[in-house]
């Protein structure tokens, strides 16, 4: 009778993606000549039970030849972007008869996949710039609150709307999903009036800035996420740092930068002639979510009521799930 299979001890897990990783495992000589396959069963963590593997001698998720270890394992499963999972191996002989001879399976190991990078944004920011309209004018930036929001400002906080941490509403894999913080503002308009629209959801107080105290030459602007939640509307999170800035270290290398005077989303036109100000335009079609970086003080601008209505249905993003199933705004690998 042939010997046992060992089994597998020692697992390794590395080049981890947010699709993707590279898994490795120590096995003595004499398995490592023999073995024909690998049976390699991946869970997400939250929906790992105690019976979670089938029998030891029927192929589990995925069956995979013989390789020279690590091996990489992607697209097998779909990965989501930032999710844990936990993941055990087998070795297996395949023998004459088409059934196979296995170890017993390995430790189990958990690890957590990662945002997405640089070519996966930008595959979403394609996406993105195919699905905004033409470009309309703005003049203010402008946050929608209630007044017990601005009270604590003011009494709390010296004046300064400070950043606080982005949630995780949108793409999965977006890299500032709770690890950037900024001041959310918002800069669409109505069609007719150009003027920033009159109802919100948000409060019935408003914040608004002129753009160019935000949108300048020094500020670096970023592209982030890319997202629906079930509805017609798409939005676009987009990133204002000042150039420099805790916020615009962070960005860079990590979303793509966008030139502010020719982007589909945002843009500020230089003047034509002197002593004229330049035009900012933001995109149709989309939603746009600005996110800037560094605290706001109240004196930059002014706070006034608004003169529609705010008890609308709340059309709040916060944690909001992205759907899944959009053509428009999903790519290849995560949601």
């Amino acid at each position: 009778m042939e010997t046992p299979l060992c089994t597998p001890h020692d697992i390794q897990i590395c080049e981890v993606t947010c699709d993707s990783f590279r898994i490795g495992w120590d096995m003595t000589p004499e398995d490592t000549a023999r073995a024909t396959h690998f049976f390699i069963d991946l869970s997400r963590k939250e929906s790992r039970d105690p019976n979670r593997f089938k029998h030891r001698d029927v192929p589990t998720k995925l069956v995979a030849k013989a390789v020279p270890l690590p091996m990489a394992v992607r697209g097998h499963w779909f990965l989501s972007p930032r999710t844990e999972y936990c993941v055990a191996v087998q070795t297996a002989i395949r023998q004459a008869d088409g059934d196979y001879q296995v170890s017993e399976w390995s430790q189990v190991v958990e690890f957590c996949t990662g945002d997405y990078a640089m070519e996966h944004l930008q595959q979403l920011l394609d996406k993105a710039s195919g699905s905004t309209g033409r470009l309309l004018k703005f003049s203010v930036f402008y946050r929608n609150q209630h007044p017990d929001y601005f009270e604590n400002v003011r009494s709390e906080c010296g004046g300064l709307m400070r950043p606080s941490l982005k949630d995780n509403s949108g793409s999965h894999g977006s890299p500032i999903n709770g690890k950037l913080s900024g001041v959310f503002l918002s800069c669409n308009t109505e069609f007719d009036t150009g003027l920033p629209p009159k109802d919100s959801p948000y409060g019935s107080l408003r914040f608004q800035v002129p753009a160019g105290s935000l949108l300048d030459a020094n500020t670096s602007l970023y592209f982030a996420d890319f997202y629906c939640m079930y509805t017609a509307y798409h939005y676009v999170v987009l990133v204002l740092a000042p150039g420099g800035s805790d916020g615009d270290n962070f960005c860079r290398g990590r979303l793509p930068k966008l030139d502010l005077s020719s982007n589909p989303f945002l843009t500020c036109i230089a003047p034509e002639a002197p002593g004229e100000e330049p035009l900012f335009c933001h995109a149709s079609d989309v939603i746009l979510e600005v996110l800037y970086t560094e605290p706001l003080h109240l004196e930059t601008g002014t706070v006034e009521q608004i003169s529609g209505h705010h008890q609308l249905m709340s059309l709040t993003t916060a944690n909001a799930k992205k759907d899944p199933s959009c053509k428009v705004c999903n790519i290849s690998v995560g949601r």
